[in-house]
């Protein structure tokens, strides 16, 4: 039996997706090598080789691709241009029941990749839908940086524009852990520099030319990464950046401003009531964070419990949380301020 014939016979035996018509149309998303041609699966090649057609997004690139696995096949372009324009054709042919395959340029299309509009537009119609894994430089990288990655959050291309790419910087500090950052080499030292600046404590790895003959990955901490690259020069091959997810005082830090946020909100009503939020005395200055017994009188005001306005308070200020039961019961029995 030949690649293409097994390819058939294995897709058409296989399980309906729930509310997929009995037709023998499929959508195939298949991952491609990122480097080394070598981690194409035969399962990879079955697939291409029995598609009545290949979306991709460059048919020079999946041309030279087919040629090197040997796959005879009709390609048509389908990038993030034409998607859209494409689609209601593409589920036209897999309800006459053609077999469709989707490819990117390299690694596991859908993923920050237009395919998923198809994906989502194949399932909504009831469409079969199969998934034919290959690498991914997401996950390969995160392998290969070594960092902590037991949760990880893939952001992609930063925006281009330096304010802009700050801005989404800042927003992604708060992510409890690692950041998949893709890039290109033109633009990775600025980006290097951008993430020392903004997340300044953090463990970073610049990894590259993944699965390739010159892999490589450069680990330090933030700065001192992006002075090691500058002193490099030039920047070769495909890039992905692995931003260390924060330690536990960083984590601390972020509890800490939440809470005293949460008080400043709690306290400001309680202790100038009548007063517009935001709203100061001609002149004078925006007012200053309200002090521990103002948060207490504020919490007490609002009827919280003893037991968890100490507890809340204690992480606020950073006070240990007998000191500020010890205050919270003062003031309720109505003692003056502290030192007083």
């Amino acid at each position: 039996m030949t690649a293409a014939g097994k390819g058939r016979g294995e897709a058409a035996s296989g399980p309906s997706r729930p509310g997929a018509r009995e037709v023998e149309g499929l959508l195939s998303m298949v991952g491609t090598p990122i480097g080394n041609l070598r981690d194409a699966s035969p399962r990879v090649v079955e697939t291409l080789a029995a598609a009545d057609v290949v979306l991709c997004e460059d048919t020079r690139v999946t041309g030279r691709l087919l040629s090197c696995l040997g796959v005879r096949a009709p390609l048509r372009r389908c990038d993030e241009n034409v998607i859209l324009e494409r689609v209601p054709e593409v589920l036209e042919e897999l309800e006459d029941g053609r077999r469709v395959a989707f490819v990117s340029d390299a690694g596991m299309p859908g993923v920050s990749d237009p395919g998923q509009r198809l994906v989502d537009a194949a399932l909504d119609r009831g469409l079969r839908v199969e998934v034919v894994p290959g690498p991914s430089a997401v996950t390969c990288a995160l392998v290969a940086s070594g960092l902590p990655m037991d949760h990880f959050f893939f952001e992609g291309f930063l925006p281009r524009k330096a304010g802009e790419r700050d801005r989404r910087l800042r927003a992604l500090s708060r992510v409890p852990g690692a950041v998949v950052l893709y890039e290109s080499p033109h633009r990775v030292q600025a980006t290097l520099e951008a993430v020392a600046s903004a997340l300044p404590a953090r463990r970073v790895a610049l990894v590259r030319e993944l699965t390739k003959v010159h892999e490589e990955c450069l680990r330090a901490p933030a700065a001192e990464l992006a002075r090691a690259v500058a002193e490099r020069g030039e920047v070769r091959g495909e890039c992905v950046i692995v931003v260390g997810g924060p330690d536990e005082r960083e984590q601390e830090a972020w509890r800490r401003e939440e809470a005293l946020a949460e008080v400043a909100g709690a306290v400001r009503p309680a202790v100038a009531p009548g007063v517009p939020a935001g709203a100061a005395a001609e002149g004078a200055c925006a007012p200053a964070a309200p002090s521990l017994d103002e948060a207490i009188a504020a919490g007490l005001v609002a009827g919280e419990s003893k037991t968890r306005l100490a507890k809340r308070l204690a992480r606020a200020f950073g006070v240990p949380r007998p000191e500020v039961y010890d205050r919270v019961v003062a003031l309720s029995q109505g003692a003056g301020p502290a030192g007083a």
